[in-house]
């Protein structure tokens, strides 16, 4: 991840951007890179898919010492597509149900039009994408591996 992207995550995380901002410009950072000339090599893309959603926090040095417990959560991706397949069991009214209870929580999203087909790209932009957020209170990393 070269700086111009940790800097548009960093922007995300001190709420200066918004999240689809920060898409419509790492999208410019990306095409930049591509037609760039410079000798930098381009970002490594593994050649091995991702297997895991893995989010850590762990607590800053006060709360360490103040016993603080550190969480660990490794999501298997395979889980997660069995999931997206398993939405269209879901009833419409209950999808509706649902959309309404996000809107009331200030999230605007249609669980509707998300489609199994979409979650391969999703994991293939994931693979590039590490997020750490430290404010001195915890330090929370969200990757896949």
């Amino acid at each position: 991840m070269n700086d111009n992207q940790k800097e548009i995550l960093q922007m995300v995380a001190d709420n200066k951007i918004t999240v689809e901002e920060a898409e419509r410009l790492l999208e410019l950072v990306g095409k930049h890179l591509e037609n760039s000339d410079s000798d930098q090599p381009a970002p490594a893309v593994g050649n091995r898919s991702p297997k895991y959603l893995r989010v850590c926090v762990e607590p800053g040095e006060a709360k360490e010492a103040a016993g603080s417990s550190k969480v660990n959560i490794r999501v298997p991706l395979s889980l997660i597509r069995a999931g997206m397949k398993l939405t269209s069991l879901i009833p419409s009214s209950a999808v509706d149900q649902a959309n309404d209870a996000l809107r009331e929580k200030g999230i605007d999203m249609d669980l509707n039009k998300i489609k199994y087909e979409d979650l391969e790209p999703l994991v293939e932009a994931l693979s590039e994408l590490e997020i750490d957020v430290k404010d001195g209170k915890e330090k929370v990393r969200v990757y896949v591996e």
